[in-house]
């Protein structure tokens, strides 16, 4: 006996990719409408770029809880139990499928260098670095230029606007939050959503996840321990470096290293102590070896120095 047809149609649909994000969507909405009850306390003085704080605010400690409680203990059980080059191997591929979205951004930026680059760092790592698995591209002195739709608005002329913390997601901003809709369907076609095996595709975005923020485990502690607040070192540090991508600025990928901030500057240090060692030391055998009957506390002396 066949089941009845509109069984039939409820299992299409849910193994097509729109149900899924529908579906994430509307879990979202609905963080997003408690959220905004609960961020509607108004902040004095807030910065011009951020002038929805209250409600940022409340989706960001929304967020922070919903990491803090399951996508961080994951990701440390996925960095325990995983070796470094498996993770290193999967953290490469998925750069690298990346990087034909952000060939298509760059292109259609006008950045013609950029793409002509990006394609050559794809088909490098694909070739030679066994599928990605090895970023062979940047070992030979080409970086990778991340790139979305986010950012070619911005290059389009397409102001920002204001600071947006979105349910799941993290920082953005009115204008990467359009801007994500063009990424989504952008990766659709060139990333793991072309991927028709659903079971497979939902896997791979699973694990797309927990590798993204297993790589932001350190940054994440390394905020936890040194800023006073989380939130605005977060915002500052994102504004910083979206504005940087639009300017077509290189080296902004990453937070700044702050953990050796109590440490001694090497460059300083080490330099001197090179160049001062040599004079005060005398390059003479009495300053090593006495000579018979000679004064030991006067050549001695200068050689403990």
């Amino acid at each position: 006996m066949s089941p009845p047809r509109s069984l039939i149609d409820t299992r299409n649909n849910m193994n097509s990719p729109s149900f899924y994000w529908t579906g994430l969507l509307r879990v979202a909405s609905l963080a997003a409408a408690g959220l905004t009850l609960a961020g509607c306390a108004s902040v004095q003085q807030p910065d011009p770029r951020d002038p929805w704080e209250g409600f940022n605010r409340g989706v960001y400690s929304f967020n922070d809880t919903v990491d803090r409680n399951f996508l961080r203990p994951i990701s440390v059980g996925y960095t325990y139990v995983t070796p470094q080059p498996v993770r290193t191997c999967v953290h490469n591929m998925f750069n690298n499928i990346a990087d034909v979205w952000a060939a298509a951004n760059s292109m259609l930026q006008g950045r013609g260098l950029d793409a002509i680059n990006t394609v050559g760092r794809f088909l490098f790592n694909t070739t030679l670095g066994v599928g990605g698995c090895i970023d062979v591209a940047t070992a030979n002195g080409q970086p990778r230029i991340p790139n979305d739709f986010g950012t070619t608005l911005g290059v389009w002329g397409f102001g920002q606007g204001p600071y947006l913390v979105l349910p799941f997601w993290g920082p953005s901003s009115v204008r990467d939050g359009v801007g994500l809709t063009g990424d989504f369907f952008g990766n659709t076609y060139t990333s793991v959503g072309a991927i028709e095996n659903v079971r497979v595709r939902n896997s791979l975005y699973g694990l797309e996840i927990i590798d993204r923020r297993a790589s932001l485990l350190d940054a994440t502690d390394t905020v936890d321990r040194i800023a006073l607040d989380p939130y605005s070192f977060v915002r500052d540090a994102y504004l910083q470096r979206r504005n940087a991508m639009v300017l077509g600025q290189r080296g902004q990928d990453n937070l700044p290293d702050y953990s050796d901030d109590d440490a001694p500057d090497a460059k300083s240090t080490t330099p001197a102590s090179s160049t001062t060692v040599p004079k005060t030391v005398p390059n003479t055998t009495p300053a090593t070896v006495p000579a018979p009957g000679a004064n030991q506390s006067g050549t001695v002396a200068p050689a403990k120095r």
